[in-house]
């Protein structure tokens, strides 16, 4: 498995049922950049009744007509986990009935994502944990004690769990991204933290880098124009290309701390830039120097200008001209 930090293009159901889009959105998350695939795996009869209300983002279809329409096969699962391994990602999905696991467990998904809304269904978590495969589990519509319960599920299956701060807006305001959580989450329960990011812009998944995430995670579309309940609050090629530029960038410079005593690499900078001490009128051989004598110019090759203090009152071992840089044998 590509080791963290990973970046999930999720595709959710974005293939709207095409498994030929399906395809071709896993070819196109690699080449955009990121290092794990994520669909959702709906066996419609054992997750929803018929009555289900659909999310107020997306009414077009009762919620069980949509599932059936949009499901895949066990040999179609079969072969969007093999066209992800060519494409050298990894493949994840969201079970959301112990039906789905099972379906998954057949075609040995790579790891398993916890939807916001099953973190309080027990039997799934139960069953997900006993794969002892590695598990994301989000955090979208949970509160403390829900994640408590689910974490102590899920860690009793041994497999690596990573937990993401989430908030189930679509779009998510940056003002709800919830940064903070991410510290929260990594000493309340000692794991690896990520981002499921529902904003609109960079700067919230660059934060929750900042903050100690090492997995984010994003829809990817071809277009926001196409049918469906995720392809509107996706990102379409260029943009997830560039997000993950910047993440990456965002993670270099998180594992690159900089020590400020060590300015060895600054040093023909500073000499460039920084001012050295010379005279501002020309001084006469054992005439004192004052301060009205000196000025402070490019470049900073000679005394410093910060030691003016140790060259004022000092006498001229010679006739020194005006502009003249001043060093230690100028001075008795």
């Amino acid at each position: 498995m590509t080791p963290k930090p990973w970046i999930i293009a999720e595709v959710g159901s974005v293939h709207d049922g095409s498994f030929g889009n399906a395809c071709k959105l896993i070819e196109l998350a690699a080449k955009c950049g990121a290092n794990v695939v994520k669909f959702q795996t709906h066996v419609a009869e054992a997750e929803t009744l018929e009555s289900a209300p659909a999310p107020s983002y997306f009414k077009a279809e009762p919620r069980l007509a949509y599932f059936k329409r949009t499901a895949f096969s066990r040999e179609q699962w079969k072969e969007l986990k093999r066209v992800a391994r060519e494409n050298q990602l990894g493949f994840m999905s969201s079970p959301f009935a112990n039906e789905a696991v099972d379906l998954l467990e057949e075609i040995e998904v790579d790891i398993y994502k916890i939807a916001s809304g099953e973190v309080t269904n027990t039997p799934l978590l139960e069953r997900v944990a006993q794969t002892g495969r590695p598990v994301v589990l989000s955090s979208g519509m949970s509160d403390w004690a829900e994640l408590d319960r689910a974490v102590e599920v899920l860690r009793a299956g041994g497999g690596d769990l990573t937990v993401m701060q989430c908030t189930s807006a679509y779009p998510c305001p940056v003002e709800r991204a919830g940064i903070n959580v991410i510290g929260e989450i990594a000493k309340r329960y000692g794991v690896t933290t990520g981002f499921s990011d529902h904003t609109q812009t960079i700067a919230a998944p660059v934060s929750a880098v900042c903050a100690g995430a090492t997995v984010v995670e994003k829809h990817i579309t071809f277009s926001r124009a196409m049918y469906g309940s995720d392809a509107q609050f996706a990102m379409e090629p260029g943009e997830f290309t560039q997000y993950c530029t910047e993440l990456r960038n965002a993670w270099a410079i998180a594992a690159s701390p900089v020590d400020k005593s060590d300015l060895g690499k600054l040093r023909d900078m500073k000499s460039v830039f920084e001012k050295s001490i010379v005279t501002a009128v020309a001084v006469a051989q054992g005439q004192q120097i004052g301060r009205e004598h000196l000025a402070f110019k490019k470049p900073g090759t000679g005394i410093r200008a910060d030691r003016v203090e140790l060259v004022v009152g000092k006498r001229a071992a010679r006739d020194l001209p005006k502009d003249h840089m001043l060093n230690e044998k100028d001075l008795l």
